[in-house]
């Protein structure tokens, strides 16, 4: 019983797209439902790279078209259930801690916020400076280096805490790479309130280059029990 997310029972039909395979369907459990594919071989596309590839866009596709219609708990790619006695009976067990979860998301959506460092800006020496004269061009340009450096990291924490202050709900991720993303848990209607606040934090911190993401599903913010 392959299962896409949970929401709480439609009072008004959805429009439930196709899903990797079939259209999905809705199996109602009271006041929670679940999306589900119940004739998805999910065996069959793990032993197939393109297939599975292709399945895990469909996922991510259906997810998109249920967010646009109403809030819901998305769920990980191949997340499944034995029976559909078995989807039903997680549902019940869990109800209040799901329908909670719902109540939290209600009309939030979560924005990706891609922050890339800006390398230094080295200049290079000018082949005539020599000897002394170039080790001392050298230092100086090490020491800009890393005063440099320490604007960046004083520029990533005031980001991080402006942020903080007006989106308590977020996650931080770090790459090897040095870039961080930010993940945020934002009102609908506070879009525009969003892309102008990174606006803003881009004029005030040039040594990061900030990249705002459209509004997804919660991806991040809608933690199940452990199925």
């Amino acid at each position: 019983m392959y299962t896409y997310a949970f929401l709480k029972t439609p009072l008004t039909p959805l429009t439930l797209p196709r899903g990797i395979d079939t259209l999905v369907q809705i199996a109602d459990a009271g006041q929670l439902s679940a999306v589900v594919e119940p004739a998805l071989d999910l065996d069959s596309l793990q032993k197939d790279d393109t297939l599975l590839v292709q399945a895990v866009l469909a996922h991510d596709r259906i997810l998109r078209s249920l967010f646009c219609q109403t809030t819901m708990l998305p769920l990980r790619f191949g997340t499944s259930f034995r029976s559909l006695p078995s989807l039903l009976a997680h549902l019940h067990t869990h109800q209040q801690a799901y329908l909670s979860k719902l109540i939290q998301l209600e009309g939030k959506a979560e924005f990706t916020l891609k922050l890339t460092p800006v390398a230094f800006p080295e200049l290079a020496i000018a082949p005539e400076v020599k000897g002394k004269a170039y080790f001392l061009a050298k230092k100086e340009q090490y020491q800009t280096q890393l005063s440099y450096q320490k604007q960046q990291e004083d520029a990533m924490r005031q980001i991080e805490q402006t942020i903080a202050q007006t989106y308590p709900h977020y996650y931080l991720s770090e790459a090897e790479t040095g870039a961080k993303t930010l993940y945020l848990l934002v009102a609908r209607d506070r879009e525009s309130q969003l892309c102008q606040q990174v606006q803003t934090l881009q004029q005030q911190n040039p040594q990061w280059e900030l990249n705002l993401g459209e509004a997804l599903p919660p991806y991040h913010f809608a933690t199940e029990p452990t199925l």
